[in-house]
């Protein structure tokens, strides 16, 4: 169930949304548990990868997108819904594969579960959440990004040995912060 807060004693709104810029930048994502996230975290170190400690190990459903503070209300609701009408899945990540030459980016296959990812990434991109894509929604883990050729060689060929199986019970809404760090901001449960 998602964690939230009541209106404050002057009706401002939600107490966990003051403070906060005028817009932030969040994204919503299935993580990936212990100790399979871990593991992607200390491989993509390995390979060099800056941004390794910054990203929970997740699967996209809604890339980072900027938002008005004031629609944070609307977007909890939303994404309350959207859980509540979905059930958990058996999720199975195995092998590798790339988006090379379009994008440098390797990563770790949803082979299990990818149809379910396709539909909560369209229900997630909907409604106050609605926005266009840059490339064709395709359900991953990067295990490296915008890394020289050859590290990216090496990186897709280790891949090819992960493999994790485990059950999808929600997403999570993440927020991206100042130090350039994305950090978990609430939990939604499937099935409400």
């Amino acid at each position: 169930m998602a964690r939230t807060a009541g209106a404050g004693a002057d009706g401002g709104g939600p107490r966990e949304f003051r403070g906060l810029p005028e817009a932030v930048t969040i994204g919503v994502s299935i993580s990936v548990p212990e100790p399979y996230g871990s593991a992607v975290q200390d491989a993509r170190a390995g390979h060099g990868d800056p941004h390794a400690r910054s990203i929970p190990t997740h699967v996209t459903l809604l890339p980072p997108t900027e938002v008005p503070t004031v629609r944070l209300p609307e977007i909890e609701a939303h994404l309350l819904g959207v859980a509540a009408a979905h059930r958990p899945f058996p999720m199975l990540l195995q092998g590798s594969g790339t988006f090379r030459p379009v994008s440098p980016v390797v990563f770790v296959r949803v082979e299990g579960g990818a149809q379910e990812c396709r539909e909560l990434e369209a229900a997630v991109r909907s409604g106050p959440l609605a926005r266009e894509l840059a490339f064709p929604y395709h359900p991953h883990v990067t295990v490296a990004h915008g890394l020289p050729e050859d590290i990216l060689d090496e990186a897709q060929e280790k891949a090819r040995a992960f493999h994790a199986a485990f059950t999808v019970p929600g997403f999570g809404l993440s927020r991206f912060g100042p130090d350039e760090v994305w950090r978990p901001w609430r939990d939604y449960a499937f099935g409400g």
